[in-house]
């Protein structure tokens, strides 16, 4: 092992409790050990999940969040007890690896809970809501300490919890932690102080306007939290670890309204001040640990930072706290190892929190201690598996009910969370497979059908591997892409996949020699009736630098190719101008609001010119006519190119759907094509 990571591996203490190393995978909703969107129960895909991931050297592991009521059905956790008895097995065997275990439990969602249509409906027609009620409370899941606005659909609001409500609550952890103990779990994790969750809106000035014993002064708006820890230790014993979620500024300009790194503004949430004095409290009420991050759901690319934050994007914040309390401090958000080793060493965290890395590549701390570095399978931080939980102008949650009940899928990795479904099964008829194209779809499927026994061909007509997720890679805020198509290339060679560039097969009766022939040609641009389209550059030649552009520089097209253009423009000193026929960007399901949100706020705040509700009309040399449609009047843009990102037809070299793969069958994201990719090399 690298001798810079080994202050990574070095044991460290919370209370009285050994852990052998200090990378900790923090909780991810949908590991949850007792079921995600359904009754509580014990979950053997999570189990699953936690063990394989337990037995590659993880110190500690937190499970995804345990309501401490259901969301659906209303049942107490701490009611029916099998589930604690199988979870003791469970806990057994886990502790066979030496990784230990806490399960962290959450008081509740409060106005961040994502609602979707039917929830909107049930909050806002009254009879709806009461028929849905002893199926789906919307009413107890949306219940906050004030009346304040839902973060995906400002016209619901949250109703105030009473002081019954929270004494419930109180009540609740402590019985159930005591059941967590009796199973011989390690200890608990308070959900959360953390993320604008409910726990959290007591404590913040903004969400908080209650005139009880809480709210108003600091001591009220953090009882809640601290009544919890003193009801565990009181049931469990002092010596019982306990651990908080918590983030130490919320980032947060206003409802709906996040601070971009290094911006300034007036936070109306948790600033750095507080964040000291409320730490000192909650070491002083009986919290063993802080796992520490920052932001909100109205500033949520920091809690779930994407592909544009910046890496390690909490530890300077996190650090402060460290300074003033003596118990365990816990960083996550984007770590890196060196960095966090780096710390560590110095003594500003004690120890490192990942999450989503865990998702794509259960090995990956092996691999870290191993010097197998570059065999890691990274994430990328789209969050187009694990969370996607899209939100635009108009529509709350727009997810898929499957995607919902299934949250901590991967989408580089389909067999996280979906094991049953997807996994390697060797065949008994081995076959030589032609891959026509070389993109991330065609290559996942060379990948699984060499793992199976299989003997794949990729033929790709161009002169490297990664088809267009090589322009989708360019910009600079997409180090991880570009660290994932190396990883693809030694895929390749790992295992012995043979490649034929410069190779373009313009009829499959030329593979007479295989067995069977998989296509992944890719998809072809868009090309719209306007006229001087022609003059329009295509994303992909710009994003692979075939083209060069002037200052200032108009994008057709708003969704997340677009936005992500106009910031890597932007970045590059250029002036770009949005024009999005929508009346908001990146107005698509599949796209996580943290990720989202990130590129609205950022064009916000750096003055961006957008055109919503618009549509072009024509092009000229040197400007663009377009139409307003809520102003109804034409507007003339000045400009000096322009960026055509109106989207994709799939280009399959035949039309056999049953073997297309990647954008030649559906233009999708990563996602679509890998697990695509899965369906069909795990059939031959």
């Amino acid at each position: 092992m690298n001798k810079e990571f080994e202050p990574l591996f070095k044991p460290f203490n919370i209370g009285n409790l050994e852990v052998k190393n200090r990378i900790v995978m923090t909780s991810m909703g949908g590991t949850s050990i007792f079921g995600w969107m359904e009754p509580n129960h014990f979950d053997k895909e999570a189990a699953n999940f936690l063990l394989e991931r337990a037995k590659e050297n993880v110190g500690l592991i937190l499970p995804g969040i345990a309501p401490i009521r259901d969301i659906l059905l209303n049942k107490w956790l701490y009611r029916g007890k099998g589930k604690f008895k199988k979870l003791k097995k469970f806990v057994d065997e886990f502790h066979k690896t030496g990784c230990k275990l806490f399960i962290q439990l959450t008081a509740g969602f409060g106005r961040s809970l994502a609602i979707n249509d039917l929830m909107i409906k049930a909050i806002k027609h009254k009879w709806l809501g009461f028929i849905l009620k002893p199926i789906l409370n919307v009413d107890w899941l949306t219940m906050s300490a004030s009346r304040t606005p839902n973060r995906w659909d400002n016209t619901c609001f949250s109703r105030p919890m009473t002081k019954k409500e929270i004494n419930k609550i109180v009540e609740a952890f402590a019985k159930t932690s005591k059941y967590l103990k009796d199973a011989g779990v390690d200890g608990v994790e308070v959900h959360a102080v953390h993320e604008g969750y409910l726990l959290d809106q007591f404590t913040l000035k903004y969400c908080n306007m209650r005139t009880d014993e809480y709210g108003g002064s600091f001591e009220n708006r953090y009882r809640f939290p601290v009544e919890i820890v003193k009801a565990i230790k009181n049931e469990c014993g002092k010596d019982f670890p306990v651990s908080l979620r918590f983030s130490v500024i919320s980032k947060t300009k206003d409802f709906q309204s996040g601070a971009m790194p290094g911006e300034k503004y007036h936070e109306v949430g948790r600033d750095l001040s507080e964040a000291k004095k409320a730490a000192k409290l909650f070491e002083e009420s009986g919290y063993d640990m802080l796992n520490c991050d920052n932001g909100t759901y109205d500033a949520w690319y920091w809690a779930h930072p994407g592909p544009y934050m910046p890496h390690n994007c909490n530890l300077e914040d996190v650090k402060e706290i460290k300074k003033i309390v003596n118990i365990p401090i816990v960083c996550a958000g984007k770590m890196t190892p060196i960095v966090a080793a780096n710390a560590i060493k110095n003594n500003e965290i004690d120890a490192m929190g990942v999450a989503r890395q865990f998702l794509v590549d259960k090995e990956w701390v092996t691999k870290l201690i191993n010097d197998r570095i570059d065999e890691i399978h990274p994430c990328i931080h789209c969050h187009n598996g694990c969370f996607n939980m899209a939100h635009y102008n108009g529509v709350g949650n727009d997810q898929t009910l499957s995607d919902n009940a299934g949250m901590a899928r991967c989408a580089l990795n389909p067999e996280t969370m979906q094991s049953k479904k997807y996994k390697i099964i060797k065949t008994k008829t081995p076959k030589k497979v032609a891959i026509i194209g070389g993109g991330i779809g065609g290559m996942e499927a060379a990948r699984v059908l060499a793992k199976r026994g299989h003997k794949p061909t990729i033929f790709e007509k161009s002169n490297k591997l990664g088809g267009v997720f090589n322009a989708a890679a360019a910009p600079d805020f997409k180090a991880n892409d570009k660290w994932l198509l190396n990883w693809y290339q030694k895929e390749m060679v790992s295992n012995k996949i043979e490649v034929k560039l410069n190779t373009e097969i313009s009829n499959i009766n030329e593979l007479n020699d295989f067995d069977d022939v998989i296509i992944a040609t890719g998809s072809s641009p868009k090309k719209a009736p306007i006229p001087g389209f022609d003059k329009t550059i295509e994303a992909i030649d710009y994003l692979n630098n075939n083209k060069q552009v002037g200052k200032n520089v108009v994008i057709i097209g708003g969704g997340l190719s677009g936005c992500e253009i106009a910031l890597d423009l932007f970045n590059k000193g250029k002036n770009p101008i949005i024009i999005e026929s929508k009346n908001d960007l990146i107005a698509v399901r599949g796209v996580c609001l943290a990720n989202s949100s990130y590129l609205r706020d950022f064009f916000k705040l750096h003055n961006v010119e957008i055109h919503l509700n618009s549509i072009v009309k024509q092009i000229n040399d040197g400007s663009i006519c377009i139409h307003d449609n809520l102003q109804n009047k034409d507007i003339e843009i000045k400009c000096d190119d322009i960026i055509s990102c109106i989207g994709y037809l799939p280009n399959p070299l035949v039309d056999k759907k049953s073997k297309l793969v990647g954008d030649c069958y559906k233009v999708g994201n990563l996602k679509t094509v890998i697990w695509r990719a899965w369906d069909i090399a795990m059939k031959i």
